[in-house]
């Protein structure tokens, strides 16, 4: 029987069980989550989509993912931060993405203040990975109960509280930290799940963006 917090799958491995073995969400679970993470568009992408997964699971918007992409000109954040009015009632008029006025807002918005963000640093992963928390400030054992206890961190704290400062919205320090789940920054794939170890070398491999 699998560890509390995982779930064996029908080719016998042992997987982070929130996924619930649901085909395209297992799918999603083994070959991006976790996987450090360096291009700008894959970046906007997945924080303005924690942005729109607030309240709902991630699980619907992964489902809506390519609609998302074909409506926000696949987070190309250049394009986006040029949409108007007459976007914004064309994403509002898309059943196949979230249409909530103030997320769709929130992406042009995002677009734009991603623009300052790149002059600033270079590119968005050589700000986001500055951010990436010291081992001091991670759990000793990386389990169901860790991950349970801190839906936030100092780190995405620290990152939630600067976005802001600099005119994001939708970016608060649970929804950056999921962002930094999926992204790489840190690996949160539990002790037992079969990803945990080459991830963990993917991301001693990965080379960090500098500014």
């Amino acid at each position: 029987m699998a560890a509390k917090g995982l779930i064996t799958g029908d080719d016998g491995l042992d997987r982070c069980a929130w996924h619930g073995n649901l085909e395209d969400y297992r799918r999603y679970h083994d070959e991006e989550w976790g996987r450090p993470v360096a291009d700008d568009h894959r970046l906007f992408e997945k924080i303005c989509l924690e942005g729109f997964q607030s309240g709902l699971s991630w699980l619907t918007i992964l489902r809506k993912r390519e609609a998302f992409r074909a409506a926000f000109a696949g987070f190309a954040f250049d394009r986006v931060a040029e949409f108007g009015e007459e976007d914004v009632e064309r994403c509002l008029a898309d059943a196949g993405i979230v249409r909530h006025r103030g997320k769709i807002v929130s992406t042009i918005n995002n677009a734009r203040r991603a623009k300052e963000l790149r002059s600033e640093f270079g590119s968005l992963a050589a700000y986001f990975w500055s951010h990436e928390p010291e081992s001091s400030e991670r759990p000793a054992v990386v389990d169901q109960a860790a991950l349970i206890a801190n839906p936030t961190t100092p780190a995405s704290i620290r990152i939630s509280k600067d976005l802001k400062k600099r005119g994001w919205t939708f970016v608060g320090p649970t929804t950056v930290y999921a962002f930094m789940q999926a992204m790489g920054l840190v690996n949160d794939h539990i002790e037992g799940c079969f990803c945990r170890a080459p991830i963990e070398e993917l991301r001693r491999r990965f080379t960090r963006p500098a500014a």
